[in-house]
Parts: C-alpha cells; structure tokens; sequence
C-alpha cells in the first residue's frame, strides 16, 4: 500500500501533498483525542460497525457507477468528501476497539486497522484537495 501511495503522489503537487498530510494529520489527532476522551467518560462506538460496513459498501458501488460512467469533478469531489466521512467513522470505530475490545496479543490487528484508516482518510483528502 505504502508503494501505491508513493507512485500516487509523485505525480502530484507538492504543495497539495503537504496539505493534504497536514489536513490527515489534524483530523486524525483531534478524532482520537476525542475518542480517548468519550471512551473515558464511558461513551461506546460499537454501534458505528454495520453502518460504516454499509456505508463502505456504497462507496465501493459509487467507484464502479464512476468507472462505468465518469462523473467528472463533481463526482470526485462527492467520493472524496463520502469517503473522508466514512473513514473518519472508521478512525473512531478502530481506536474505540483498541482501547475496549482488543488484547494486548492483538496490536498488530489494531495497528493494520489503524493503518488503513489514516491512509485511506489521506487518499479522501488528497482527492478532494486535487480533484481528479
């Protein structure tokens, strides 16, 4: 994946790279901050998992509806603000399953989940920022 992402922003602006980390960056400290913080007042986020499944479910559909029939820069735009939406959920589901549900033996399970939320959160932001 990390090869994927390094051949994807060759071809990028620099300047739109930065933003895009710095925008990943932001969102990604202040969503885990909060969750840390509801996870101690006692708030659970084990109810977000099979609308963030169904939700994923219609982005993957709206990226075969793109393919087939190319929406242009308004539907980028709508895929990547869909999408940083729903990774953004999936940011908090994760981090709330780390601190509640997972082991200590399971951290490499945590951190792969983790992984993918951020850099699929950079991608939504990246093809907001860029819009193609």
């Amino acid at each position: 994946m990390s090869f994927m992402i390094g051949v994807l922003c060759a071809y990028k602006s620099g300047e739109i790279i930065l933003q895009a980390a710095a925008l990943t960056v932001l969102v990604t400290g202040s969503l885990t901050l909060c969750t840390f913080w509801a996870a101690k007042r006692g708030h659970d986020f084990s109810f977000l998992g099979p609308f963030l499944l169904c939700a994923l479910l219609v982005l993957v559909a709206f990226g075969i509806i793109r393919i087939l029939f190319p929406l242009g820069r308004l539907g980028s735009l709508l895929a990547g603000c869909a999408s940083a939406l729903v990774f953004s959920g999936f940011l908090i589901y994760d981090t709330d399953n780390l601190i509640k549900r997972f082991d200590y033996d399971e951290y490499l399970l945590a951190a792969s989940a983790l992984y993918s939320d951020i850099i699929n959160l950079f991608l939504a932001f990246l093809s907001i920022l860029d819009g193609e």
